[in-house]
């Protein structure tokens, strides 16, 4: 059968092969044996259960937590010709007897429902006499109360799913911790069944932490060159949607609000007008989001702290769902932090320890240095395997502020031994600040010696200091959120040990420039005029249909067509997401249009049509690119201007690109330094004492004397001598 399963996936959703654990995982259901499937949002679980849906003779059951959801999944389907309806309280009285009745004569193959809909005794009698081969559960981590979005009504799933005995049951979701499969598996009593795991990392998506200093000016920066493109922005209230979109509109954006405080009716047609492309951007709460089946959002900002990992997993997950690259903001305050403990704070028990170690490894995530895929990963229990994404801010910044904070770590660790180790980060802060406030005048802690000794801080910058320090491991916090020393802090009090660590993690601005492009070929060099003639033509067939504009084409079909330019229908059916339904129905059009494009503008089509993909077209990222003219002999002042970014940047390209274990060429390196071989001698001996990993104790060792542009060529000449290049 799988074979006949590979022949759907090409004639009729027109995808060459199968992706992650889809194949693996669709053997499994077409077994009749049960499948947890976790994949990440875009990674394509629906054809885990749509394609076996075609196969088998019976009904497949989709229950699915969003109206939303269910009426998109119907919409696509339908272009697909795939017989499925949906069964929900949006429904008139007459739409939901023909929907029954389609159901009853044994046309459907899939039907969408709610937790709650299935529960009623209507909806039952309905299923009755219904031969039920699959039973799916989209959104499955709402079945555990370990998981961040725990609904009682999913744990009734577990009955209802035995009056169908006969049914494969697949659980599906994109964030689950290893607690919440087990919880999962456990609760729907799954039997000679396997867990499938795609990879947690959507390596189209560059991440990006920002501290949040001026947040409206760095969200109109950033958004100054997209205003043609979808975007989600998720604040933390409904006053703040409300302003922001007010705000967006005054600037001329396409704009609408979405929040509870909304009328149904209104975030209806708010929501409907995003997903049809008749509004750009979304201005939402963090309720807005799960399951919206939109392809071609290009990027994500959460101007407020979303609450834990896996809501901002989640939220981010709306992004680059058609595998193009896509933009993922976070406006990072400790000020947010405090908003999200008062809620918490009123949670009691299990509930609120739960949420609280939910913020704490948010916090952490956010300050972290290292890759940003590597923890996040982490925390799904998955291993990121290389040291570099090269599509997060950390990968790319360079490493020119770490600097020497020893002096401000003994202040703050002496302040936790003046205070015997009894009080938490707050009070700390508020001692070296120098506050008068009623407990340190009550509590004499103004007599103490370190009270005003750390006046040149920010409440903020001792913050960040209060977390290096424990993410270092030289402090810890212990019963009520006191903060107590652990062993290794004594050698920094008695000035045997070094703190190294930087505050600003990533500085404010979150413009386009600053987040370095790793598109494919096809997507640097499509043809733009001619991708929008096409948008146009799309969304005027889509409303024809009554369907979101992607479920005629997603922008990667597009942007396909805007680079080869296909001059009939054959052409077309080779590019992604073109299967034998959708070239009749709409190729024709596509072609038409091309064809009189390319005439008219003396344009060559470009004949490498077979099989050829936007993922597959050029493999290489811009590192590899890069690393490799310059070993071919181009120097680095070169690619820099060919590429249009400053030099430094070309040198983080090539660190990378070595880190990679690939050779660098010595000369070139040699070439692009401006150093005598007297200076050159000096920073080799530098880095062989101080570790050419890290350059300020270089800088200084060489009594600053030489810049950190000659540096970094020279770290990365003594790394690439080191390894015998």
């Amino acid at each position: 059968m799988i074979q006949e399963a590979k022949r759907i996936l090409k004639e009729t959703f027109g995808y060459e092969e199968f992706r992650l654990q889809q194949e693996a995982a669709i053997k499994q259901v077409l077994a009749k044996n049960d499948a947890l499937v976790i994949m990440p949002t875009g990674g394509g679980k629906s054809l885990v259960y749509q394609i076996p849906a075609m196969l088998f003779d019976g009904l497949t059951i989709v229950v699915s937590p969003l109206i939303s959801l269910m009426k998109d999944q119907v919409e696509q389907l339908r272009e697909y010709d795939i017989p499925a309806v949906y069964l929900n309280s949006s429904l008139s009285p007459e739409a939901y007897e023909y929907n029954v009745k389609r159901l009853q004569s044994g046309e459907v193959k899939l039907l969408y429902v709610a937790p709650e809909t299935l529960m009623m005794d209507r909806t039952k009698e309905i299923l009755a006499g219904q031969k039920v081969d699959c039973f799916t559960i989209d959104e499955a981590h709402c079945i555990s109360e370990w998981g961040h979005d725990f609904r009682p009504e999913y744990r009734q799933l577990a009955s209802v799913r035995k009056d169908f005995p006969e049914a494969v049951c697949i659980a599906l979701t994109a964030t689950a911790t290893p607690r919440v499969q087990e919880d999962i598996r456990r609760i729907l009593e799954f039997k000679d069944s396997e867990t499938f795991i795609s990879s947690f990392d959507r390596s189209n998506l560059f991440l990006k932490i920002a501290d949040k200093k001026n947040p409206e000016d760095q969200l109109l920066d950033f958004l100054f060159t997209r205003k043609n493109q979808s975007g989600i922005i998720y604040c933390f209230s409904r006053r703040q949607v409300d302003e922001l979109a007010y705000l967006l509109e005054q600037e001329g954006y396409s704009v609408k609000p979405y929040h509870a405080g909304l009328g149904a009716r209104d975030r209806a047609i708010n929501q409907r007008a995003f997903i049809r492309d008749d509004v750009r951007i979304i201005v939402a709460t963090i309720a807005f989001g799960m399951g919206i089946n939109k392809p071609n959002v290009r990027y994500v900002v959460h101007y407020d702290m979303p609450q834990n990992i896996e809501s901002y997993y989640q939220q981010i997950g709306r992004a680059g769902r058609d595998g193009l690259r896509s933009d993922c903001i976070m406006l990072f305050s400790y000020n947010d932090t405090q908003k999200i403990k008062y809620f918490i704070n009123k949670k009691e028990g299990k509930e609120k320890e739960l949420a609280e170690r939910h913020l704490d490894q948010l916090l952490k995530f956010a300050e972290s240095r290292e890759c940003r895929r590597k923890p996040l990963m982490n925390y799904f229990g998955e291993e990121y395997p290389k040291d570099e994404c090269g599509m997060c801010d950390n990968c790319l910044s360079v490493e020119d502020d770490v600097e020497d904070l020893t002096l401000h770590a003994q202040k703050f660790l002496s302040c936790i031994v003046r205070v015997e180790e009894k009080f938490g980060v707050t009070h700390i802060v508020d001692i070296l600040r120098g506050s008068k406030n009623k407990k340190i005048l009550e509590l004499e802690h103004d007599q103490l010696s370190t009270y005003g000794i750390g006046i040149e801080w920010s409440k903020d910058q001792w913050q960040q200091m209060s977390r290096l320090l424990m993410r270092q491991n030289y402090i810890s916090t212990g019963e009520f959120k006191t903060l107590r020393l652990e062993s290794k802090a004594l050698a920094v009090l008695r000035g045997d040990e070094n703190v190294f660590g930087t505050l600003d993690r990533t500085g404010t601005s979150i413009r386009n420039e600053d987040i370095e492009k790793t598109s494919t070929e096809v997507e640097n060099d499509y043809d733009r005029e001619l991708f929008d003639i096409l948008r146009e033509k799309r969304k005027e067939l889509a409303d024809i249909d009554d369907v979101p504009p992607y479920a005629i084409f997603p922008d990667t079909t597009l942007i396909e067509m805007a680079y080869y330019y296909p001059q009939n229908k054959d052409d077309l059916e080779a590019l992604y997401g073109v299967g034998a339904v959708k070239k009749e129905k709409f190729g024709d059009s596509f072609v038409g249009i091309i064809k009189t494009y390319t005439r008219k503008n003396d344009i060559m089509p470009r004949r490498k049509f077979l099989r050829e993909k936007v993922a597959k077209t050029e493999n290489k990222q811009k590192f590899e690119v890069i690393g490799e003219s310059f070993n071919e002999g181009y120097s680095i002042e070169f690619l820099a201007e060919q590429h249009g970014v400053k030099e430094v940047t070309i040198l983080t390209h090539l660190k990378k690109f070595h880190d990679e274990g690939n050779k660098l060429r010595l000369e070139g390196l040699l070439e692009a330094s401006s150093l005598s071989d007297r200076q050159r001698d000096q920073v080799m001996k530098a880095m062989k004492k101080k570790s050419p990993l890290m350059l300020r104790p270089v800088y200084d060792l060489l009594d600053k004397k030489i810049g950190y542009d000659e540096l970094r060529i020279m770290q990365l000449y003594y790394l690439a001598l080191e390894k015998g290049d």
